[in-house]
Order: structure tokens, then sequence, then C-alpha cells
């Protein structure tokens, strides 16, 4: 992709982001009679936010996806409320800023694994986005030991226990299934557009 192409991504990517944080994933449940009228959303308990983080890795690259979300987090730090708590310095003593630290580097391995000079392929779609998953848990938790550590969970009121299962266990079928969507939106996204 040309730089300019990276910009323009990038720049979807951290408006997708930005919406992302505050709309709640749902799925459609389909009763076994199947009529329209009987069609019900059930949400899913997350917002598409690490959806959207993942989506643009798959469909702008691992350069439009660091660029999206090094701006998404300059924005919400520099005091502009596109975090899901509101935005400001002071967010970094949040217990969920390091999942957002976590989007650099799993959006970029999300794109970097997507665009891997192969046949596209729904496989290879949802392995780059359960590595960009895992590694967004991963700085989270550490980031949640670390604020235990110097102990600035205490201002929350939560142990180490109760924010890993707050923040990583609880929300994990939610964002499974929002993995799952994106795999299959990017897959028909990348055939429509980049093929």
């Amino acid at each position: 992709m040309s730089k300019l192409q990276d910009l323009l991504w990038a720049l979807v990517g951290l408006l997708l982001t930005i919406c992302g944080t505050f709309v709640e994933g749902f799925i459609i449940k389909i009763p076994s009679s199947f009529a329209l009228a009987n069609i019900e959303p059930q949400a899913l308990g997350v917002s598409c936010q690490i959806g959207t983080v993942l989506l643009i890795g798959c469909l702008g690259g691992k350069n439009a996806a660091l660029l999206s979300q090094i701006a998404y987090l300059f924005l919400g730090l520099t005091f502009l409320p596109v975090f899901s708590l509101g935005g400001g310095f002071s967010y970094i003593f949040e217990p969920s800023f390091g999942y957002l630290l976590g989007f650099i580097p799993g959006a970029w391995c999300c794109g970097l694994l997507a665009f891997r000079p192969n046949k596209l392929n729904l496989e290879d779609l949802s392995f780059s986005c359960l590595i960009g998953f895992i590694i967004i848990h991963i700085f989270g938790i550490i980031y949640l030991v670390i604020l235990s550590f110097f102990g600035l969970l205490n201002a929350h009121l939560m142990n180490l226990g109760q924010a890993i299962i707050g923040y990583s266990v609880a929300p994990l079928p939610g964002q499974l299934a929002l993995i799952c969507a994106v795999t299959v939106v990017a897959f028909i996204l990348r055939r429509i557009l980049l093929y």
C-alpha cells in the first residue's frame, strides 16, 4: 500500500475505534420458527472497540493499524473524551488503560499477519485477529499487575484477581463473538475492496 492509502486507512481506523468505544456489540437471535417479527438483538456485554481495532488491521494492514491506534491514544490522553470513561492524562491510572496500550502492538501484529503473502482465507484472518486479541489482553493483564504492585488498584476497590476477571475473563465470550464477526466482515470487504 502507498503512504496515502496507509494514512486514509489510519483515519478510518481512528474513527472506527472512537465509534466502537461507544457502540455495544450484539448478535441477532433467530428463533426456531423464522419470522421477521421474532428476530431479537441480544447484547454481548462488550463494546465493539476491540473488534474495530482488529478490523482495521485486517483491512488496512500493519502501518494503518499502528498509526490509527497511536492517534487514538494521543487524542484520549490530550483530554478529548474518546475513551470509555472520558480522557486526559490521568486515564493512565485506570485499570483498562493497559488494554488501550495493547491496541498498538495488537493492531500492528494483526495487520502484519493479515497481509502475509499467501491466498486470502478465513483461517488466516481469524488467526491474525486471535493473535492481536491475545496481545491486547497480555498487555492489559501486565498493566493490571503493575497497578496492583504499586497499590493503585485499591483506588478502584478491587484486587488483582477481581481486575483480571472483570477486564479479561468476563468479557471474553462477547469479544470472541466479535472476533468471529470481524473475520467474516474483513474477508468480505477485502474481497470487494482489495482484490
